[in-house]
């Protein structure tokens, strides 16, 4: 008699969904999709449901066209669309090409109905159309934009955009930022999220914080990059008229007279920090690091904090972080930390294998790495229970990006020497899979081998996100 084996189409098919869901791959996921009616009808979704368009992706502008070409002719595919992220955008087109472009574009949004969040970066790119059509997105609650509206889009349709909980402004103009007051005004009801990234620009004060404030009173994340007028003065403004109190606070290239005693010592008296999980920070090389380390510490002494980020602004790299201050932080959050990140600010052997051993939930570490600590840093690692992803940077000498590329064996072999949990390492610009593959040796027993592959995940990895300035 004949002995039948399972095979992979007598799985129950309730399972299917679970198993796609790990194909993350845009081009697996539409190999997948060629597969039956029954594989296209739950991958499908998942394919459309984040698109992602990158300036670096291989002809991302032809790909751009293809794509709204593809949500204007198809709107079965476009309802799966929940987020749509264009970070490339075709602009030199003759006249009529733009026109069908953009008919395409406006057709293709408007059958994304269950649009939840759009990011569309590239400078000259949004038009009033598209803001309009954007607006009319009745699902829409998080938007990510280019702020530069001189000659490409009218600023006084923003406030159309009523019920959003996320905002992320890039590079606001003067007109943009004068229509942030009407804006915040109508949408500050639900808005949970404000990002502002600017680049050295004077536009965001502490006078236009201090007249945002009083809309701000639900917001529970706040993050303020490149904006050098803004002191303490303007922060409190908001965060000492919110009901909800702050839960994600980013303060990177803001003023350097921005005290922060007097910022810790308001926050201390009034509790307004009570449910802080996560921070970022930056100082600039004129910082007394010591004075600076402690009132940190000062601010954070209430916080549950869960995620801590700290670098220098812009290419400063002079400044190290102190075995006392790192040691401080972990004593006083180390049982919640999942994240430790630190950028462009040199750190000790002894303070990473400090994290490592304390911070018992961690699960992302951003660190920066001597080259004569590298052989260390495994057994360092490897302490950490359950680390998923590591990023290791070298530190530049002020002025230099003349770094050595680092070998791949020995990236290797410091990722063989970490616990199974982590399933990401990066080393400067550069991202791995880690990878664990098994097999069988000549005595019949079982190895396993660690690799590091290519990563495969569109979106952006974290460590390029933490620090933008």
């Amino acid at each position: 008699m004949l002995q039948r084996y399972a095979q992979f189409a007598d799985l129950p098919l309730e399972l299917l969904p679970a198993i796609i869901q790990h194909v993350v791959k845009p081009s697996h996921l539409a190999a997948v999709c060629l597969v039956d009616h029954r594989f296209y009808e739950f991958a499908i979704p998942l394919l459309y449901e984040r698109v992602f368009i990158y300036a670096w992706h291989k002809e991302g502008k032809a790909k751009v066209i293809k794509l709204f070409r593809t949500l204007a002719e198809y709107p079965h595919l476009a309802k799966y669309v929940l987020q749509l992220a264009i970070r490339d955008f075709p602009k030199a087109l003759q006249s009529e090409d733009h026109d069908q472009i953009l008919d395409a574009c406006l057709a293709g949004i408007r059958n994304c109905i269950n649009l939840r969040a759009c990011t569309w970066t590239r400078h000259g790119s949004l038009t009033s159309p598209v803001l309009e059509t954007l607006a009319e997105c009745a699902r829409l609650r998080e938007l990510e934009i280019n702020g530069e509206n001189a000659g490409y889009y009218d600023p006084t349709i923003l406030p159309r955009f009523s019920h959003l909980r996320k905002l992320t402004l890039i590079m606001p103009s003067a007109p943009v930022v004068a229509n942030l007051l009407p804006w915040v005004a109508a949408t500050g009801s639900t808005l949970q999220h404000l990002s502002i990234i600017c680049k050295s620009s004077t536009r965001v004060n502490d006078s236009i914080l201090q007249q945002l404030a009083p809309h701000l009173t639900n917001l529970e994340y706040l993050y303020l990059v490149g904006c050098p007028k803004v002191t303490h003065e303007g922060l409190w403004a908001v965060i000492s008229c919110n009901y909800r109190g702050i839960v994600g606070l980013g303060l990177e290239g803001v003023s350097t007279a921005f005290d922060m005693a007097a910022f810790s010592q308001r926050c201390n008296r009034a509790g307004t920090l009570s449910r802080l999980r996560s921070v970022t920070l930056t100082v600039d090389e004129h910082t007394s690091l010591a004075e600076w380390q402690q009132h940190v510490l000062d601010v954070l002494s209430n916080a549950p904090l869960q995620q801590f980020h700290i670098s220098t602004v812009g290419g400063h790299v002079g400044h190290r972080l102190s075995n006392d201050f790192c040691k401080a932080i972990v004593s006083a959050h180390g049982g919640r930390l999942t994240r430790f990140s630190v950028h462009r600010m040199r750190m000790s052997i002894d303070s990473i294998a400090d994290i490592c051993r304390r911070c018992t939930v961690l699960q992302q570490l951003f660190i920066v790495v001597e080259q004569g600590d590298l052989d260390a840093l495994g057994p360092c690692l490897a302490q950490a229970p359950v680390l998923r992803a590591v990023h290791v940077n070298r530190p530049l000498d002020f002025g230099s990006e003349d770094v050595p590329k680092q070998s791949y064996h020995q990236i290797l072999s410091i990722a063989r020497q970490c616990r199974p949990s982590v399933k990401e390492f990066g080393f400067n610009t550069r991202v791995f899979q880690v990878e664990r593959v098994h097999g069988t040796a000549e005595d019949g027993s079982v190895q396993t081998d660690v690799v590091l592959s290519s990563y495969e995940n569109p979106e952006i990895p974290e460590q390029f996100l933490v620090v933008r300035t």
